[in-house]
């Protein structure tokens, strides 16, 4: 008695976190449907400035060595007139990138640009304490903002900036496109991952009204829709998106030109990619808790309100998946177990279940990819990778998420770039000698989840006829279904 009132209890407990998981699907295949719906509406400026305003360029980094020249060459390249674009170098490095960035700005200045070097002995806030530190003497009116790992266009101001002479928007955000796209499996999947964000979400939410984030780089701030919004704060490790929902529910609008693009490096090594995703999934959730009862009480409308439910309690989705990993083996073991006997409407619901949970993710990047021009033979050829490698990634961000929800707001670890060089496994290994990272345990988790899934893969063979079973029950299902026969029990 016990053990079945155990078996019914993880049962339930797996179909209650299923469920929870394909209301998160259900909510990617709004997000697709409303893609498609929108994406001919291109967002044009509003007029065009007969003078241009003043910009300032804001280059935050810390410890880039083997990026740091790069970007300030590029930010000087930018096509602006000179008279108009100021530029800051926003160092708070404790390393040679001190000496690599100095001697590059004052290369640069003697060439004539309008270039600034600034250091900060006292890292406090991170990046955001370093972009409002740049603010207090920044002379532009709007701010462009670029990481250290980016290379901004030449055009990215002249295209964007016209976008601001409507007084109600605060915010442009450009695509990211990425440098080392084919570099890897891991690298073309991440790029995957990032372009279903951009092109779905994105989209969808900005041409219809709904909240969207601006990404930390490659965009532009109106200078005063950032002090109206109460300007940079370091209580979360994600400052883009707590910015970005304070200024939207200030009134400010944002733009989104996914045909801007600005291309950016990716982590070519799986524990900086980790890295990143914890720092992006905490800062989301701490974003969560610190701003989602503001947005259900202002006076925002419920498609608002209810798109920023999705969008801040999005990391929730890894967290769910982990559980389900946890459940699904003991949960099908009780199945077989307890000879549990299922009508074809609960077969069915299981499918569905089933399809929405797994379906909705594939069509969320595989619209993103076709929308980009990719071909179905590019696009499938690196599916397999990118299932495994979301997967993979649940633990440590359910983990990140967890933090968020529940701890403190943590160091501001950023993301080791390694530069144009990163070809050979060699050169990565040298260039990760200055980085360590944290919560190494993680991995033997992980290892840990994986042998766990495959002994209840493997004890399965323990039941007798249970393959023959399950297929007959499935195929007399099918046939009772096609005759309308829903009386029909039969164990499975």
């Amino acid at each position: 008695m016990e053990l079945h009132w155990l078996g019914q209890a993880t049962l339930t407990a797996y179909l209650v976190v299923l469920t929870l998981l394909c209301i998160y699907g259900v909510h990617r295949y709004f997000l697709v449907m409303t893609f498609y719906r929108v994406r001919g509406r291109n967002r044009v400026p509003a007029g065009q400035f007969d003078e241009l305003p003043r910009i300032t360029i804001q280059l935050p980094m810390y410890n880039e060595q083997y990026v740091a020249e790069r970007i300030i060459e590029g930010a000087c390249r930018v096509e602006y007139p000179r008279d108009r674009l100021e530029i800051q170098v926003l160092d708070d490095s404790t390393d040679n990138t001190r000496e690599i960035a100095q001697r590059c700005v004052e290369r640069m200045r003697v060439d004539g640009v309008n270039i600034v070097y600034l250091h900060r002995e006292d890292r406090t806030g991170y990046k955001a304490g370093a972009l409002e530190a740049g603010l207090k003497t920044a002379t532009g009116e709007f701010v462009a903002i670029f990481d250290a790992d980016f290379v901004p266009p030449p055009n990215i101001l002249l295209e964007t900036v016209h976008h601001f002479t409507d007084p109600k928007i605060g915010m442009v955000q450009c695509r990211w496109e990425h440098l080392n796209r084919g570099d890897s499996l891991l690298t073309e999947a991440q790029a995957i991952l990032l372009d279903g964000h951009f092109m779905i979400e994105h989209t969808a939410r900005n041409r219809t009204g709904r909240y969207m984030s601006f990404n930390g780089t490659a965009g532009v701030w109106r200078r005063a829709a950032i002090q109206d919004a109460g300007g940079w704060s370091h209580d979360t490790l994600t400052e883009d998106l707590d910015l970005s929902y304070r200024a939207q529910l200030r009134g400010w609008q944002f733009v989104f030109l996914p045909n801007i693009t600005s291309p950016a490096e990716l982590p070519p090594e799986m524990n900086a990619f980790k890295a990143q995703q914890h720092r992006w999934t905490k800062g989301g959730a701490q974003t969560c808790v610190k701003l989602l009862p503001t947005v259900m009480r202002s006076k925002s409308s419920l498609r608002v309100k209810v798109e920023a439910f999705f969008h801040l309690t999005s990391c929730m989705v890894y967290i769910l998946m982990v559980l389900l990993s946890i459940l699904v083996g003991p949960a099908l073991i009780y199945k077989v177990v307890a000879n549990q006997e299922m009508s074809t409407w609960e077969m069915a619901f299981d499918f569905v279940l089933f399809f929405i949970g797994t379906g909705s993710a594939l069509a969320f990047y595989i619209v993103s990819q076709r929308q980009l021009l990719r071909s179905w033979t590019e696009i499938f050829r690196y599916i397999p990778a990118l299932m495994a490698i979301g997967i993979g990634i649940a633990f440590n961000n359910a983990i990140a998420a967890i933090e968020g929800f529940f701890g403190k707001s943590g160091e501001f670890f950023r993301t080791p770039k390694f530069g144009d060089k990163t070809q050979t496994l060699g050169n990565w290994q040298s260039r990760l000698s200055g980085f360590s990272f944290k919560g190494a345990w993680k991995a033997w988790a992980e290892l840990g989840m994986a042998a766990y899934l495959s002994v209840c893969l493997c004890s399965f063979f323990f039941f007798e006829h249970w393959v023959e079973r399950v297929s007959a029950a499935i195929r007399f299902r099918c046939r009772g279904w096609l005759n309308s026969s829903v009386d029909h029990r039969l164990p499975c």
